[in-house]
């Protein structure tokens, strides 16, 4: 018995140690799905403005305004709604936003109003923008410190997949059941959503007895915090510049037939949904890296997008690329707000959301002045390709904070 025993103690001494691999848990996966839903309903209109024209008798540009008033929403709810809800908890805050999500897909599916629709959306992005707002800072904390990033690399795929997946299926539920009917699958998957947050998000620890609000939002002053944000903005408004007018750049300038726009749009969003994983397993150990080598492939990318589109296989080819590069830093960006937000951190996710559409904004209104100007289809590219560039200012800066581990200026107490 004792020659077993100790037989037993050295195999346990000589066996070797098999480290197992940390897995996210499953409530990141639904937290992606929320997030899934949430970019289909702002992206997928784009996709079924004939059917709403048609049916609500209203010009296409009318139909377009679906659009921009979502993203005003989204720009106005992801750091209020936080703010609003901050003594509530994370938990019921997300149960909240998609109630919300589902009775504003409701009142369009029902309305034949114009003004009534257009509410509903505005209404709907609100919570869209502090669903996103909450859902990165929730995974960032049940992933536990040595996978925040990659949970929220996950979430933000959730969204990346939404341009590979549910743009097309919402299209096709439009073509065979109208665009209404897109809207009340919409609402009918944010249910499945609801019954599945209210099970797995776990309930928020109690507040500390000596936590205020206004030591919360003294977080902010945070010089890092807002580096962040400035690299939020330039990143994804480089992208979107040229992003929101690739199919004329694609069928005038490259010469790609119309009908396969929309198998590279699919490469696109399948290059995005890859490359946002793999920025967000890389953050966890090399967030600084990302942060700075992703903006600049893209300026680059996009260079040669602007110098070289008038080929077709080039062009492709660098669609492709910057589907790759483009917003693979977004989860490593979000990340670092939450980290440099402090005690704040809801709000810094949600000022995070805030510029990442406030870069949208700038980057597609100032793509939209250099189509009109001498650049032609070459100035969107252009233009993207000066904008992502500007990310490498707050990007080195961040990252020789870090280098000489001395803090900036963070937040007085």
């Amino acid at each position: 018995m004792q020659n077993e025993a100790s037989t037993a103690s050295d195999t346990g001494r000589t066996a070797p140690h098999r480290p197992t691999r940390a897995r996210l848990p499953l409530v990141v996966y639904v937290l992606a799905l929320g997030t899934f839903l949430m970019l289909t309903t702002e992206f997928v209109v784009a996709g079924i403005l004939p059917e709403i024209s048609r049916d609500l008798q209203i010009s296409l540009a009318q139909a377009g305004s679906l659009i921009t008033v979502f993203a005003i929403g989204m720009v106005i709810g992801a750091p209020l709604l936080p703010l609003l809800t901050i003594r509530v908890s994370k938990r019921r805050t997300l149960l909240i936003a998609l109630v919300v999500f589902i009775g504003g897909h409701v009142v369009v599916a029902l309305s034949s109003d114009f003004t009534t629709i257009m509410a509903a959306r505005w209404v709907t992005a609100l919570a869209t923008g502090a669903f996103w707002a909450v859902s990165a800072v929730v995974a960032a904390n049940v992933a536990g410190a040595s996978m925040q990033s990659a949970a929220v690399g996950v979430v933000a795929a959730g969204g990346s997949l939404a341009t590979v997946l549910g743009v097309p299926i919402g299209a096709f539920i439009a073509q065979h059941l109208g665009w209404r009917g897109t809207f009340w699958a919409l609402a009918v998957a944010a249910v499945v959503a609801v019954v599945c947050i209210a099970r797995l998000v776990p309930r928020d620890p109690p507040r500390p007895a000596s936590a205020s609000i206004r030591a919360d939002l003294a977080d902010l002053r945070s010089v890092r915090l807002w580096l962040v944000l400035a690299a939020c903005t330039t990143t994804t408004g480089g992208v979107l510049a040229a992003y929101s007018f690739i199919a004329p750049i694609l069928t005038d300038r490259a010469g790609v037939p119309a009908a396969l726009v929309p198998a590279v749009l699919a490469g696109f969003g399948i290059c995005s949904f890859v490359g946002t994983l793999l920025g967000g397993r890389l953050g966890d150990r090399h967030a600084h890296a990302v942060i700075l080598i992703a903006p600049a492939a893209s300026a680059l990318v996009l260079l040669a997008l602007a110098m070289f589109s008038g080929y077709a296989g080039v062009a492709v080819a660098l669609v492709a690329l910057l589907g790759a590069f483009g917003l693979s830093a977004n989860s490593v960006l979000i990340h670092l707000a939450v980290r440099h937000a402090g005690r704040a951190a809801t709000l810094g996710s949600g000022l995070a959301v805030a510029a990442f559409n406030t870069g949208t904004a700038i980057g597609t209104t100032s793509a939209g002045a250099a189509l009109t100007s001498s650049l032609g289809l070459a100035g969107p590219a252009a233009v993207g390709s000066g904008i992502a560039a500007l990310t490498l200012i707050p990007a080195a800066l961040l990252a020789a904070s870090r280098l000489r581990r001395s803090p900036l200026p963070t937040s007085s107490h």
